[in-house]
C-alpha cells in the first residue's frame, strides 16, 4: 500500500537528487536558502498531514519525523502546532464511531509531551500547560511534568502551581510513586533553573509527598527537596 511514509522519501529523495545536481555544478557548495527551505517545506507537509491521518501508526510516523526534526534544531512553531494536536487525540479532539472513542492514543500523547519538552520554547510551555488541565492518564501527566520540569520556566509561579494542581488529582483518590517522582523531578530542576521556589503550593505538595502514602525512596527525595529549597531561600 502507498502510504504517506512512502511519499515522504519518494519526495525527500526528489529534493535530494536536485540539490545533488546543484552541488555538482558547485562542488564543495551547502544547499542553498531556497533548497533548504523547499525540504523543510516539504518536511513540515508531511509531518502535518501524518499527523492528521486516522491510524495510530501514522501519527506514530509524524512523531518519528518530528522527533529527527528536533534532534537536527528544529524550534519551528508548525512542528510544536502539530505536537499540540496530537497531544489532543483522545481527550480535546475525540472521534467517534459506534458510539465509542477510536483516537484515544495515550502513548501518542506522551510522546507529543516529551517532544514538546524537547522544543523548550515558551509556546511549547503553554501547551504543555494546556495539556496538564485536560489530562487524566497518569502516563501522559507525567511526561508533561517531566517536560515542564525539562523547560523549567516559571513565570510568576504558574508552572509550578500547575504542575501542583494535576498532582493533586491523583494523591487525593490514587497516589502514585511515579506521578509523585516527576513531580519532584519538575520542582528540582525548576528550582534549579530559577534560584529556588517559594510557592506555598509547591512547598505543599512537596510536604504531602514527604508524608504521603508513597514509598520510603520517594518520601526521602521529597524530604531532601524541602531541605535543598531552604538553602536556595536562605541565599536570597
Amino acid at each position: 500500500m502507498f502510504t504517506i511514509k512512502r511519499l515522504f522519501i519518494l519526495i525527500t529523495a526528489s529534493v535530494m537528487a536536485v540539490t545533488g545536481i546543484a552541488a555538482q555544478s558547485n562542488p564543495g557548495s551547502d544547499l542553498s536558502v531556497e533548497e533548504s527551505y523547499l525540504k523543510e517545506s516539504i518536511e513540515l507537509m508531511i509531518i502535518r498531514e501524518t499527523a492528521r491521518a486516522s491510524t495510530r501508526e501514522q501519527k506514530f510516523v509524524a512523531l518519528e519525523y518530528i522527533n529527527d526534526a528536533i534532534n537536527r534544531g528544529s524550534k519551528n512553531d508548525d512542528i510544536r502546532q502539530t505536537l499540540d494536536f496530537l497531544s489532543r487525540e483522545g481527550r480535546r479532539s475525540i472521534a467517534m464511531e459506534n458510539g465509542r472513542v477510536v483516537n484515544n492514543f495515550p502513548d501518542v500523547r506522551r510522546l507529543s509531551a516529551k517532544y514538546l519538552g524537547q522544543m523548550g520554547t515558551e509556546e511549547a510551555k503553554k501547551s504543555l500547560l494546556d495539556i496538564c488541565q485536560f489530562e487524566n492518564e497518569p502516563m501522559v501527566l507525567q511526561e508533561v511534568i517531566k517536560s515542564l520540569g525539562d523547560i523549567g520556566v516559571n513565570d510568576n509561579n504558574e508552572t509550578v502551581v500547575i504542575i501542583s494542581w494535576a498532582f493533586s488529582r491523583f494523591d487525593n483518590l490514587n497516589p502514585d510513586n511515579l506521578m509523585a517522582i516527576a513531580t519532584i523531578d519538575a520542582f528540582e530542576n525548576i528550582a534549579r533553573q530559577n534560584n529556588g521556589i517559594s510557592h506555598p503550593e509547591a512547598i505543599r505538595t512537596i510536604t504531602r509527598i514527604a508524608e504521603g502514602q508513597y514509598i520510603t525512596p520517594v518520601k526521602e527525595r521529597a524530604r531532601q527537596l524541602l531541605s535543598d529549597l531552604r538553602v536556595y531561600n536562605s541565599n536570597q
